[in-house]
């Protein structure tokens, strides 16, 4: 942990604003006795940590409806970063409001795209103007800040806290098992933890016929449960590949003996971490 830590909240930097899902994540993983360290984009917390001026980093890497955020794979391999835990958010989305509004009073809800598309069911219920904005939790912030009556927000009930908005319609997405799975990150060299179950790596074999299959023959053999292969494009290759693996495992013994053989079987390996698998919340 870096030394403004050490007599103070551990800083943990996020993709996004106060109040979003990702400081949800993060008080979920972290405890609520952390500074959060807002960032505009991902490669920001990235540096953020890479530099010590967060101690974590919290970053989103896939959701079960959208699938995988490919950018943030790369990410991972451009920065000197280690993986050393993850959490599964389920995403729960709220309409607000000031206090005392009632639905009857709402003319028109804001929020992100992705947030208003998640509800479209319960929104078309109703005769409401539909306003796109940056953020979920920036949205509820301007409800709040400038008293906008009549206006509703979309956002995370921590926003409804953080802002003193009144939820006057909880849970309103339409498909309620949605989840988001965040990875934590901090600087490298962290010792393995003993309890560790989980893995995440990538791989890159030398584009010939079977190349591909003579790495996953090694997972094939073991004891390894493979739970995801991602490809994503090398762009300074044009139509060649980097596989991300996540792998959960019983036996630390039997993992390491399985990413030995999976690196003489491939051109390069790199492992980001290891360690406890996450729970959904």
């Amino acid at each position: 942990m870096s030394e403004h830590s050490s007599n103070s909240h551990p800083r943990v930097a996020i993709q996004g604003y106060e109040g979003s899902f990702h400081q949800i994540a993060a008080q979920n993983y972290l405890g609520r006795n952390i500074a959060i360290v807002p960032c505009a984009t991902f490669r920001e917390v990235a540096r953020q940590v890479e530099s010590g001026e967060s101690d974590y980093g919290l970053m989103a890497i896939e959701n079960s409806i959208a699938g995988s955020i490919l950018p943030n794979y790369s990410i991972l391999q451009n920065h000197n970063l280690q993986v050393t835990g993850e959490t599964y958010l389920r995403i729960r989305q709220n309409l607000m409001a000031l206090p005392g509004t009632r639905l009857e009073d709402i003319r028109e809800v804001h929020s992100h795209p992705m947030a208003l598309l998640q509800c479209i069911d319960f929104l078309d219920a109703h005769r409401w103007k539909l306003v796109e904005t940056e953020d979920t939790a920036l949205s509820a912030r301007h409800v709040a800040e400038l008293r906008l009556e009549g206006t509703a927000a979309i956002a995370g009930t921590l926003a409804a806290e953080l802002f003193g908005l009144e939820v006057i319609a909880p849970d309103i997405n339409t498909i309620k098992y949605n989840y988001t799975r965040f990875l934590v990150l901090e600087q490298t060299n962290r010792p393995i933890p003993g309890d560790a179950t989980k893995a995440s790596l990538y791989f890159k074999t030398n584009h010939e016929h079977g190349s591909l299959m003579h790495v996953l023959k090694e997972l094939e053999d073991s004891t390894i449960n493979l739970t995801k292969l991602q490809s994503y494009p090398i762009p300074s290759e044009p139509w060649h590949y980097l596989f991300h693996v996540d792998m959960e495992f019983a036996c630390l013994d039997d993992y390491n003996r399985t990413v030995e053989n999976m690196k003489r079987a491939s051109e390069e390996l790199h492992v980001y971490g290891v360690y406890k698998k996450g729970i959904n919340i």
